[in-house]
């Protein structure tokens, strides 16, 4: 049976904040430096789930550590200044904090810009934990990154703990970490890899809490 959670893990990019301008134009900098075509903002949203160290060696092969240097240069020069929250998402975390539920982040963004971030909106104050890519040995979907977020938490995991993001990878990591899942925003494309089924989806911030105060 469903119970309330003690602890809820996030996921970063496009389930808290809005990310994908910034994400696909340090993406196509990357690209034009390997000599590769520029791919569309659609193309970028179907195609980025993994980390970098998870993803670059799969695109640029051997070059895949070079790729890596001009993305994370590029994106770092952009980033803050683009840093958006989506709607409600700040008003969620301060309602659930209020209820003393323990917050953390797990996201496949590597982890000092992740922290970066959070610490740009003011947000560190909301979390227990904020795990990125390189934080623990191996990233999403592994669950290596969710038992490093809980390590604070004393919650062991199991229905105690929602995992809420916008991809399949995340909805993968939370069945393979044992946790609820939960997907935040608009179903779960058919491009979309991983399609395992999340235990509920949320429209909006809105719906996610009211979900919580039915249980």
């Amino acid at each position: 049976m469903a119970v309330r959670p003690k602890a809820i893990l996030f996921d970063w990019d496009n389930t808290l904040v809005d990310s994908w301008a910034t994400i696909h134009q340090a993406l196509n900098v990357v690209m034009a430096a390997m000599r590769e075509p520029p791919w569309s903002l659609q193309q970028t949203k179907q195609r980025v789930r993994l980390s970098l160290r998870e993803s670059f060696p799969r695109l640029f092969g051997e070059r895949w550590a070079e790729a890596r240097q001009i993305y994370l240069e590029a994106f770092r020069a952009i980033h803050l200044e683009h840093l958006r929250p989506l709607p409600g998402r700040r008003e969620l975390l301060e309602r659930f904090v209020a209820r003393r539920v323990f917050l953390g982040v797990v996201s496949n963004k590597t982890g000092s810009l992740l922290r970066r971030e959070v610490a740009e909106l003011d947000w560190t104050r909301f979390f227990g934990s904020i795990v990125g890519a390189g934080d623990a040995a191996v990233d999403k979907p592994d669950p290596a990154p969710v038992a490093l977020a809980l390590q604070p938490s004393g919650v062991g995991g199991g229905e105690q703990v929602w995992l809420v993001g916008d991809t399949g990878v995340d909805i993968e990591c939370a069945y393979n970490s044992g946790c609820v899942p939960i997907l935040l925003g608009a179903a779960l494309s058919e491009t979309e890899p991983g399609r395992a089924a999340p235990r509920w989806v949320c429209p909006d911030a809105e719906a996610l809490y009211r979900l919580f105060e039915t249980l």
